[in-house]
Parts: C-alpha cells; structure tokens; sequence
C-alpha cells in the first residue's frame, strides 16, 4: 500500500503546475490555490496575531494544551508561501506535540531580500519572550526554506544573547543556497517537485547580492555550536537530501544533540502528507515525541 501512496502523490507533485523558479506572482496564486483546496480537520482553530511586530497565526487545536509553543516557518523558497498557508501541517504537529503553532508571517523575496526574513523571525521569538512565554516552552520549527530559516534564527537567537529555545525540528531544510550538496545532481531525476534550476533563482532573489555562502543565509557553514537539540527529517527522493546529512554531521562535530532521519523513496516535505502517505504518518508522530519530550524539559 504505501509504494501505491508513494507513486500517486510523486504523480500529483509532477503534475500540480507549481514551479518554484517561475514568475513569483503566478507561482504564488497556484501555490495558494492549491494550498487553499485542501480542508483543515475541524477541531483546528486559527487567529491572527502579532508577535514583536510581525505577523503570525496562532494555531490550536480542540482539545490540545496550549502551555508550549511551536514556532514556525512555513517553505516556499523565501518567495512563494504564507503562515496561513501551513495550517495544515501547524495544526498536525500541535495534535502530535500536545502544543499550540505559531506559524510566522516572515517577510519574502525578492520584494524583502536577506536579512529580512531572519529579522523578523528573531522579533517573533523576542516577542514571545516579551510575552511572558518561557524560552524552554518554546521549539523553533520549519519546512524546506522555512526549515533553513528555523535554523539561521536558531544561530541569530545565540548571537543575540537571548535564551535559547528548547530544540529544533526541521523538515527537508534548504540550508545551502549555494546548491553544493551532490544530491542536487544526483537526485534531480526522481525529485518530483523541486528542480535546482528554481532554487537557484529564488536563491538570488533571496540573497540580494549577499554571498550565498555566509552562514547567515546558508547556515549549513554558521557555527553551530552550542545549538539546542535537532531533529532533521528528510525523504530519499530529495535534491535537497544533502542539506540535511551535512548539516546532521556538522551539528554532531559541533557537539550538538541531533537526531537525522531519512525516509528512502519518498519526496520534499513528505511530513506534510499525513493522512495520505504511511511513512508521513509515522514521521509526524515521531516528530510530536521529539518536541513533546523537550518541550516538558
């Protein structure tokens, strides 16, 4: 059964007319539409907020203790996506978690290049703390782009002096925008979705000039030392599947806690087919013990 979920969602991917490198404004209105198309479950609960002046949806669902904190950045490339958006995997990882989401409203390219996005999610996390919410109730938290950026404000959050969060979980991160990791060659024929061709050009778009290769926009190459614990899941099929194994060793030669899971066969982001796809299931639930488990201490 689950080679048969595998195939169909690898045929839904190549077919759904979504290309991370095209027009920003088109590649927006068809990510939204097909974002849009998918129902919520019915005890997820959404509000809009601010947090350090930046906005964001609170996520919660029925039910579900809100006392910890998930933050998190939503995927797309830096350019394409939006906190509304990711209710649907938010809301899952709060049911896992047995916390509440707070997806981030980070500002995109090419409009808002580097450092924007890490700026505002730096004030979100600062406005968290503002608001009386321990640091240690809180994980940082993100899909492919948005789990690059959960990682860059991890390392900004140490930089800053403030408290760190209490672990990391990541899916897919693209922590490399200089596309170095072999897999971006090696994977391309069987990624269904995600072309190195596309995230070379959103890479630009998110540098603004910047070197690619500075680990405030790669933090693949930032120091990571002294970062809390992480848990990277990723899917065999992935050009991005090196971003993950080289980060999952840099963080052990830093010294850091990190737990690196790759499901073979299948595809970018797989977590968020939940309900849809066996290995999601079980992913996502492991991803809830992870948080769960250092978000009680």
């Amino acid at each position: 059964m689950s080679q048969q979920q595998r195939d169909t969602i690898d045929q839904v991917l190549r077919h759904s007319g979504l290309d991370l490198g095209g027009e920003v404004a088109e590649q927006r209105r068809r990510y939204r539409e097909m974002m849009s198309a998918i129902p919520l479950p019915g005890d997820v609960r959404t509000e809009d907020a601010a947090l350090g002046g930046v906005p964001v949806v609170v996520v919660t669902v029925d039910d579900v203790p809100a006392t910890s904190t998930i933050l998190y950045f939503h995927g797309g490339a830096y350019a394409i996506g939006a906190a509304a958006l990711s209710v649907g995997l938010a809301s899952g990882l709060a049911r896992a978690a047995g916390a509440r989401t707070v997806s981030v409203e980070y500002s995109l390219a090419p409009e808002a290049p580097h450092p924007a996005a890490t700026d505002d999610a730096v004030a979100a996390y600062r406005g968290l703390l503002e608001d009386g919410v321990p640091a240690g109730a809180v994980v940082l938290a993100g899909e492919s782009a948005g789990g690059g950026l959960a990682l860059a404000a991890a390392v900004a959050i140490r930089a800053a002096g403030l408290p760190a969060p209490a672990a990391v979980y990541l899916v897919s991160p693209w922590v490399d925008l200089t596309l170095s990791g072999e897999s971006i060659v090696t994977k391309a024929p069987v990624d269904p979705s995600v072309a190195p061709a596309g995230l070379g050009r959103r890479a630009l778009d998110y540098g603004g000039g910047h070197d690619l290769g500075d680990g405030r926009l790669s933090p693949l190459f930032a120091d990571l030392t002294g970062l809390p614990p992480l848990l990277l899941q990723v899917g065999g099929n992935e050009v991005l599947l090196d971003d993950s194994t080289r980060l999952a060793a840099r963080a052990a030669a830093a010294g850091v806690q990190v737990t690196l899971q790759v499901t073979p066969g299948v595809p970018h982001v797989f977590v968020g087919f939940a309900g849809m796809l066996d290995e999601a299931d079980r992913a996502l639930a492991e991803a809830g013990r992870f948080l769960a488990t250092h978000l009680a201490g």
